[in-house]
């Protein structure tokens, strides 16, 4: 039973595991997207989600830190460079992860790690839908003017071809 245990060891002695997280870490800081198993994306959170926050105050105490980490000068400085002012508002929650699959050779779960604010494809889908307007308005504005209800009925019937023919295009 593994009560009390909080660290999945993954089948590595502390040294070679504090080695992979870091390494792994400073391939997600460079490419901003890594595909592992998810057992070791797991552990990957908790340890790279700090460190990013750490990140957010620049100071010569906070990167000593991170860089003691890291153990990479281009992971650390890139952290501090482009990731942090991108994070600043986030109060946390930095990482995503994805599940891809299984890998062929052994059926383990594959997930893909990525940075939230580093995937353009998700932030453009989600500018989109901001912009869009629900029947929801319009339907009160139709029940706070019950005299014209003839006019009111028309509207909504006239608006509707209009708002499709922009999705259309």
């Amino acid at each position: 039973m593994r009560h009390n245990r909080a660290v999945n060891h993954l089948g590595r002695q502390s040294g070679h595991r504090k080695a992979m997280l870091a390494n792994m870490a400073s391939s997600l800081i460079l490419k901003k997207r890594i595909t592992t198993t998810e057992a070791k994306a797991k552990a990957l959170k908790p340890y790279l989600e700090p460190l990013v926050t750490k990140s957010k105050e620049d100071t010569t105490h906070s990167r000593r830190v991170v860089f003691s980490y890291l153990k990479d000068k281009e992971a650390t400085a890139e952290l501090f460079r482009t990731i942090a002012p991108k994070v600043a508002d986030r109060p946390g929650g930095y990482l995503r992860i994805l599940h891809t699959g299984f890998r062929q050779g052994d059926a383990a779960e594959m997930v893909l790690v990525e940075f939230v604010d580093f995937n353009e494809a998700a932030l453009a889908s989600g500018k989109k839908e901001a912009k869009k307007t629900t029947r929801r308005s319009r339907a009160k504005k139709a029940e706070a003017a019950p005299a014209e209800e003839a006019p009111a009925a028309e509207a909504p019937a006239a608006e509707a071809p209009a708002a499709e023919a922009p999705a259309a295009e």
